[in-house]
């Protein structure tokens, strides 16, 4: 769930279609200087082409970047939580027993 939630906030962030699209448009740019060289169907290909590995090279990268997305922080912060709540649990229950055993006092020596 962590790596999910990381993943879509990469993924919703902008960046690869950021990446992407500066690809896709330094690649026309370098096709529309250079029309002297090329033919229309080698331009649209090679457009076509660079925007379909850019777009794999961004997979990969966040493929890396979930593959290298260290759960042990996660884990012992999690685990501080858990043992947190359960000292928690207990002192309330120890404070409850006090005032329990104080009430009792109380009423002993109110007899």
């Amino acid at each position: 769930m962590v790596i999910e939630r990381f993943s879509q906030t990469v993924i919703n962030s902008g960046v690869f279609r950021l990446y992407i699209a500066i690809g896709f448009f330094a690649t026309l740019i370098f096709f529309t200087l250079n029309a002297d060289f090329f033919t229309p169907m080698e331009m649209i290909l090679g457009i076509i082409l660079v925007t379909i590995i850019l777009k794999g090279i961004s997979n990969m990268m966040l493929s890396l970047i979930i593959s290298l997305f260290s759960l042990d922080n996660k884990r012992s912060e999690f685990n501080f939580k858990y043992n947190e709540e359960k000292i928690q649990v207990m002192l309330n229950e120890l404070s409850v027993k006090d005032v329990m055993d104080s009430n009792e006092k109380n009423l002993k020596k109110a007899n």
